[in-house]
């Protein structure tokens, strides 16, 4: 699933993009590079959370976690009373949210990084790098 996820994020906007310019060729930008690289990167992304969701209920059904009729996530609980009814046997995170949130945090971090140490400035138009 972290594969599939990781090339969501970066795999299907960079193979967009590559289809895009191999439509592009030399010369001023043309609507065919663009609507190219939208269809592409729509097309893929589209197969790429398809192929997650199933990922995702292939290892609910291995490691025999129901899905429920009304799940709430545990962000949007309730922090005034936890009643055990309404947790339900199996209160916690699945692995699709583990995963979820270790991508945004990596995402978060590589944007820090490039931010603080490679990106360039427009005030003295310096590289940024240390």
């Amino acid at each position: 699933m972290s594969v599939v996820l990781l090339n969501l994020v970066t795999g299907s906007p960079l193979m967009a993009i590559w289809l895009g310019a191999r439509v592009q060729g030399a010369g001023p930008p043309t609507m065919a590079a663009f609507f190219t690289f939208l269809g592409s990167f729509a097309a893929f992304s589209f197969l790429l959370v398809r192929l997650f969701a199933g990922l995702s209920r292939a290892y609910n059904e291995l490691t025999g976690r129901r899905p429920t009729v009304r799940e709430h996530l545990p962000w949007l609980r309730s922090l005034r009373g936890e009643r055990p009814a309404e947790m339900g046997s199996k209160a916690g995170l699945s692995p699709l949210d583990l995963i979820l949130v270790f991508m945004v945090l990596a995402a978060i971090l590589a944007f820090e990084i490039w931010f603080f140490f490679y990106s360039g400035s427009p005030i003295d138009e310096r590289t940024g790098r240390v």
